[in-house]
């Protein structure tokens, strides 16, 4: 019972690298437009004998479902992304919103010389970046979005198989 109690221990710069591609990802659907696709009207030429293949093509279908489909299923994703850092305590919900969700050009000195007030040094801005990224593949990993399997350490791996040497 008690080992289901204990939280897994994960690799940090593998943790690091997919946050950081998941609030990548976030500020990519935030800021770039959609572009819807058209249905095809003309057909295209094949050589391939006609004949019933037991498929239908239909191009405005499969548009119309993909221009519902996509900016819903984008829209999902940042409203899981933005939930889950509200959910963080005020520091690392700050250092997330400053560094990770507003523009590609912050840097992580910027964040905490300029926008924590008082100025934190960068070892507390470590250490406060890490606890929410730790805190972030554990809600991402939960909601089904992030694979924790790779994320863990060798350590925690070979407990998991039951080998330890």
């Amino acid at each position: 019972m008690d080992e289901a109690l204990n939280l897994p221990k994960l690799d940090r710069r593998k943790t690091q690298a997919a946050i950081e591609a998941a609030m990548e990802k976030y500020r990519i659907y935030k800021t770039i437009t959609f572009e819807e696709r058209e249905a095809r009207i003309t057909s295209s030429y094949s050589e391939t004998r006609s004949g019933f293949t037991g498929t239908t093509s239909d191009s405005t279908g499969q548009a119309a479902v993909y221009n519902v489909d996509m900016p819903a299923a984008r829209a999902a994703y940042c409203e899981r992304i933005e939930r889950i850092v509200d959910r963080l305590n005020d520091r690392e919900r700050l250092l997330m919103r400053e560094r990770y969700m507003k523009q590609d050009d912050v840097f992580d000195y910027k964040v905490y010389n300029h926008v924590f007030d008082p100025p934190i040094s960068k070892d507390t801005y470590v250490k406060v970046r890490t606890g929410a990224f730790y805190k972030m593949a554990l809600t991402l990993s939960a909601a089904g979005l992030l694979p924790l399997g790779d994320l863990l350490t060798k350590e925690a791996v070979r407990k998991k198989s039951g080998r330890a040497e």
